[in-house]
Order: C-alpha cells, then structure tokens, then sequence
C-alpha cells in the first residue's frame, strides 16, 4: 500500500511567472493589498532561478511576504535537487511512489510538496507592449483579490 503524502497548506495564489519583470509586476500588485504572493516557476525555470527572482523580490518589497513554488513534473530529482537547494514549495506530478518518497524529504525541509497544480494566474498570455507592467500589475491586482480560483 503507497503511503499519502502529508498535507501541507497550498500556496495561496500562485502566479506562473516567466522574467523577473513578471515578479517584479506580481510584487507592485500584491504589496499595497496587503497579501502575500506565491510566485510559480516553470518547468524549465529551475531551483536556482526561482530563488533569484525571489531574493530580487525580497530586496525590493521587504515588507511582502513572498514564497517560491517550482513546478517539477515528473522529474523526481529535479524536485529532490530543489528540496536540498531551498525551495519551499514544489509541483511534482510523477510516479505516487516517488511522490511518497519526495514528501518525506520535502517534510524534513519543512517544505510543502503538492501533486496537482493549483489554480494559478499564468501571465503568459499577456503580448509584449509599452504598458505590459501595468497590464501584469491589474491582473495579478484582479487575482490576489479574489476568493476563489
């Protein structure tokens, strides 16, 4: 019988960023709120990456509590690598058994594992354009002040 990973609270609110400039938005949109922000890497964004942009969010909003989730996919040691590299949170979405593995050491991190994506704000789709920042920073303002997802 496969054991259940432990439930760790879902990260309120995600929003899926691409560039720093996305967190930057997300961060002007979620400070006068008075909400925290969970910023989601990508797949192909990295452990390393993420904690950059959060360092850079940190450092420019201080007063914002802000945390980091990294979608994984299936790649367990990716996840594994991003548990030993800090990251607080993880989307890991492979084999349950490696699922159970993951959260036992994501709980040693006192980090949180999920295994389905949550509702998230993506700002892909937003085109490039003289008013992106402000465009971003409506719709992460639109997103944080919603109740549901």
């Amino acid at each position: 019988m496969t054991a259940t990973p432990p439930v760790h609270p879902v990260p309120a609110r995600p929003i899926l960023i691409r560039s720093l400039g996305d967190a930057l938005a997300a961060a002007r949109a979620a400070e006068p709120a008075g909400t925290g922000l969970t910023l989601m890497a990508p797949p192909a964004g990295g452990a390393l990456w993420l904690l950059g942009v959060l360092e850079r969010v940190r450092r420019s909003h201080p007063g914002l509590a802000s945390t980091g989730l990294l979608d994984c996919g299936d790649r367990a040691g990716e996840a594994q690598g991003a548990l030993a590299a800090g990251v607080p949170a993880l989307l890991f979405t492979g084999h349950p058994q490696a699922a159970d593995r993951l959260a036992a050491i994501a709980a040693a991190h006192g980090a949180t594992l999920l295994t389905r994506c949550p509702p998230l704000l993506d700002l892909a789709a937003e085109s490039r354009g003289s008013d992106r920042a402000e465009r971003l920073e409506a719709l992460c303002r639109d997103w944080l002040a919603r109740a549901e997802g």
